[in-house]
């Protein structure tokens, strides 16, 4: 199939037979699926890859909050109101933190904890992991602002792909450090519920840190997953190759002797 494309710009692929044909005369040929014009094709691909970026970027923003909170806020575990448990002036929550008591006119009253080695290996390991994912995932997230297609602070098109690539598996990674804290907690907690032999203190439930804090990894790890299918390097090769006819011009004459 042959046909005249007055948007595609030959001249960009210079070949030893252009120089035989006027500019006006140049046709372009499509062979088996080979379209000798990517111009179109290019910009298409890039409109794609800034709405990937801008979508990874809003996911990863909001994965970031959510660690945020997760780190400030003290509703790691609160009180359970079940069974013989009738006691409901105050109520009691657990952070990384500190542990507060509400009480029913509204009042909270904080306190932090005195020493780091007394409290449990899980709250310990959830205190180092969430803070790494914190500053994993604001790291991620400059490199992606950096190296996206909607931002000019790298000029090299060559690079911005892999800049891409490498802000996907860093947040990919901030999302699992977030997700092991708070399924490390939930489990303990959950054992703790469910443990007929503690009986001295009232029981405590799943806060809504946890619930935040396995939102905030699934978007994380969306974001990661999206920027490492959607920013590949490019290759060098074009998979194809095409020629150019035109039906006005002919190839000067050869005398052979």
């Amino acid at each position: 199939m042959i046909y005249k494309d007055p948007t595609c710009n030959v001249a960009q692929n210079p070949t030893p037979t252009q120089s035989r044909f006027p500019k006006s005369s140049r046709f372009t040929l499509v062979i088996a699926g080979f379209d000798t014009c990517p111009g179109s094709r290019t910009q298409d691909k890039r409109m794609g890859s800034v709405g990937v970026h801008i979508v990874c970027v809003a996911l990863g923003l909001l994965g970031l909050i959510g660690i945020i909170v997760c780190c400030a806020l003290p509703q790691w575990k609160v009180t359970s109101f079940t069974g013989s448990n009738i006691v409901t002036a105050q109520r009691s929550q657990q952070g990384l933190w500190m542990t507060c008591v509400v009480q029913s006119t509204g009042q909270q009253q904080c306190k932090n904890f005195e020493s780091m080695l007394v409290l449990p290996s899980d709250l310990q390991a959830a205190r180092a992991l969430t803070i790494i994912a914190c500053m994993v995932s604001f790291l991620s997230l400059l490199i992606l602002f950096c190296g996206a297609d909607f931002t000019t602070c790298v000029e090299n098109e060559e690079a911005k792909p892999k800049m891409s690539l490498v802000a996907g598996v860093g947040l990919m990674l901030a999302g699992l450090l977030v997700i092991i804290p708070v399924s490390w907690s939930a489990h303990v907690t959950v054992r703790e519920f469910n443990n007929p032999m503690s009986t001295g203190s009232p029981n405590m439930e799943l806060g809504a840190c946890v619930f935040v804090g396995w939102g905030a990894g699934v978007l994380l790890l969306l974001a990661g997953g999206l920027l490492c299918c959607f920013s590949r390097p490019k290759s060098g090769g074009s998979g194809g190759t095409a020629k150019y006819y035109s039906n006005s011009a002919t190839a000067p004459n050869k005398n052979y002797v």
